[in-house]
């Protein structure tokens, strides 16, 4: 195969590999705001999200301990009284307990992490802006040594 057979054949390649190239994007009018098919969370909604974490985890605190309080109460009656069903009641409040404090635990996890999530972006945020600025004064310097 000569050279000017191999350029016109990669040449040829070209034009029909061109003529096919698609671009791998999301279509852009697709009516609405256009934020269709985005996932987009905001300091506010994660700021919501946090606070109804912290709210049920309060919430739950104080009311699922009256629960448990009753029942262990009740459990105990019954159990004084000969009824068999105070010791079911008294498994169902441990139970209780245990499946309290999972969620108690879950709700702390999520209002935790969020704020170290913000706290964390908020400490990016300053080191990029400390790194963008910094060449900035970097550029400055070399245009003034430049324009000497």
């Amino acid at each position: 195969m000569a050279w000017d057979e191999w350029e016109q054949l990669k040449a040829q390649a070209a034009d029909r590999h061109s003529a096919r190239m698609q671009l791998n994007q999301y279509p852009g009018d697709q009516g609405g705001d256009g934020t269709q098919g985005d996932l987009v969370v905001g300091q506010t909604d994660l700021e919501a999200v946090g606070k109804a974490a912290h709210k049920l985890f309060d919430d739950f605190t104080s009311h699922s301990g009256h629960a448990r309080v009753a029942s262990e109460a009740a459990a105990g009656g019954l159990k004084g009284e000969g009824f068999a069903l105070g010791n079911a009641l008294e498994h169902v409040t441990q139970r209780w307990g245990e499946q309290a404090k999972t969620l108690l635990d879950a709700c702390a996890h999520i209002s935790n992490h969020l704020r170290f999530t913000k706290n964390r972006h908020t400490a990016d945020e300053s080191y990029i802006a400390g790194a963008v600025s910094s060449i900035s004064t970097l550029d400055e310097g070399f245009d003034d040594r430049k324009g000497q």
